[in-house]
């Protein structure tokens, strides 16, 4: 009786929070609610995958998303400075791309941001070169 007595009460509370159906919400009130927050770059694509394409991230906007965890702290010997990028740098930017793309040492290809382009990869490498 207890637990026929507790199954009511739950479930009366749940409906008692339940919402009624909004008349109100129109086709595209909920089509813009549904609607997707991002999009995804793929390089070289030309057609919109958005209602607002955004198109590809800036070299600081990738390193801020993936690139800083290891790059702006040094974490497993990432090149962080000046120093520590300058040998680097001088094996050319071909090198430090194909490093960047396919990992090298503890670094995982694309610094785990697979969703990255190449040419946003790239953008980050010379955001992070360049300070």
């Amino acid at each position: 009786m207890k637990k026929l007595t507790a199954a009511v009460l739950v479930m009366l509370a749940t409906t008692a929070y339940a919402q009624p159906y909004d008349k109100s919400m129109t086709e595209d009130a909920i089509k813009k609610r549904l609607a997707p927050v991002g999009a995804v770059y793929l390089e070289g694509d030309k057609a919109a995958v958005a209602a607002e394409p955004t198109g590809p991230r800036s070299g600081e906007q990738v390193y801020q998303g993936a690139c800083f965890a290891c790059h702006g702290t040094g974490a497993l010997g990432a090149p962080k400075s000046a120093d520590d990028w300058a040998p680097r740098i001088a094996k050319g930017k071909d090198t430090l791309l194909e490093h960047a793309l396919n990992g090298f040492n503890a670094m995982p290809p694309k610094g785990t941001c697979m969703d990255c382009s190449d040419d946003e990869i790239s953008a980050a490498i010379d955001f992070m070169t360049s300070k």
